[in-house]
């Protein structure tokens, strides 16, 4: 592993500007868990290993290909104005379904924006996420029945909202049994890393032993902020220095991410605290719909990344094990037409809300502002409707 001096990192940093695009790296180093090379090989690891059914193997490559169609059809909702705006995963699919199906039914995830896999995989039906960046809800799920919470936008808060849910449980006596008991995950990126809240989280987690999995996606830009100007070492590092382990996982090879993060989270069910898993991986597409990422990165850092894309990796390892063949494969891209079909009929159907609405249950009891506000909108709306008559 090489770690830049500080006179390199302090030329790299200045050498950098807003509008001249930069590389990042391609290459984790070789404290990388890896389970499938980049062409599909199976490789072993020794602290990591999965040993799945045919079936359970099927499944994952199932779930990467109908988030990948969730994503596309999101994608293209938002360019044709049925979207307000749009968080891609693109590329960031095998860190999210491994890590999501790692989750015991009992296990809480609280997510960011982006975690449309984990959620997937946590039973949300993704039309329910396409109504929040519509404008047409504020999500519509269940947090408990799902065991997946609201889709957090501030960055990092989210990791104290788990890290503050782990202190609980564990006071509820819900840790001690690798099958019973109960963890958390929480899910952030590489430029939430810096945020303050996060490494309060960091603080408050690992003192008190809370039965909690960090989950950094680190897809190698905070929007437009390359990861070499968020830390000089790397992030999964940065859990020694709060007293818990970290670890650094492919996040394109959806067997190493899910072997890694089922080991942390049965740490933290047996009350072995903490972990820090940082999944390597890249965004191969942009920060959300607004956001031009040939601004601020070089298309040949793009097009070495498509070389580890997550999809074809498990597609080549299914292949080279003959676990698939073409007409499951027909079938399977028959099965992501018909979803993305729902999706698209789903939201071009979603009712409008009365704008008036976003002033509902916003206290258990209406405050005068509230009501003052509320009629002041009403009035403005009204005109509208005069105007139009």
């Amino acid at each position: 592993m090489t770690v830049l001096s500080d006179a390199d990192a302090d030329a790299a940093a200045a050498a950098l500007t807003e509008t001249s695009p930069v590389a990042t790296s391609t290459t984790a180093g070789p404290e990388l868990v890896q389970l499938l090379t980049p062409e599909g090989e199976r490789v072993s690891h020794p602290d990591y290993d999965v040993d799945l059914s045919d079936e359970q193997y099927r499944g994952l490559y199932r779930d990467l290909v109908l988030v990948r169609r969730i994503d596309v059809e999101a994608t293209a909702l938002q360019r044709q104005g049925e979207l307000g705006i749009w968080a891609s995963l693109l590329g960031q699919e095998a860190a999210q379904v491994g890590s999501g199906r790692a989750l015991r039914p009992q296990d809480f995830a609280f997510p960011t924006y982006r975690e449309h896999g984990v959620a997937w995989c946590k039973g949300v039906d993704p039309l329910q996420l396409l109504g929040l960046f519509r404008g047409a809800s504020n999500g519509g799920w269940d947090p408990q029945e799902k065991r997946f919470q609201l889709y957090t936008i501030v960055i990092g808060s989210q990791t104290l909202h788990a890290t503050g849910y782990a202190m609980g449980i564990t006071k509820d006596g819900a840790v001690g049994d690798a099958e019973t008991g109960e963890a958390v995950i929480a899910y952030f990126g590489d430029g939430a890393s810096s945020q303050g809240d996060v490494n309060e989280a960091f603080v408050w987690a690992s003192v008190y032993n809370a039965p909690l999995v960090f989950f950094c996606q680190n897809n190698q830009w905070g929007i437009s902020t390359p990861t070499a100007h968020q830390t000089r070492i790397p992030l999964y590092q940065r859990a020694r220095g709060f007293g818990f382990p970290g670890v650094r996982v492919d996040g394109n090879d959806v067997l190493a991410t899910y072997a890694v993060t089922r080991k942390a989270l049965d740490d933290a069910r047996t009350g072995q605290g903490p972990t820090l898993v940082e999944a390597f991986t890249y965004r191969m597409g942009a920060h959300t719909t607004s956001d031009d990422p040939t601004r601020y990165r070089l298309a040949a850092d793009l097009e070495a990344w498509k070389l580890k894309d997550p999809l074809e990796r498990m597609k080549a390892f299914l292949y080279k094990q003959q676990i698939v063949d073409n007409a499951y494969l027909q079938g399977l891209e028959h099965d992501a037409d018909e979803l993305a079909a729902r999706l698209r009929q789903g939201c071009l159907q979603m009712p409008d809300p009365d704008p008036l609405t976003m002033f509902d249950d916003v206290y258990s009891e209406t405050t005068p502002l509230l009501l003052e506000q509320r009629a002041a909108l009403g009035s403005y709306l009204a005109g509208f409707q005069r105007g139009a008559s």
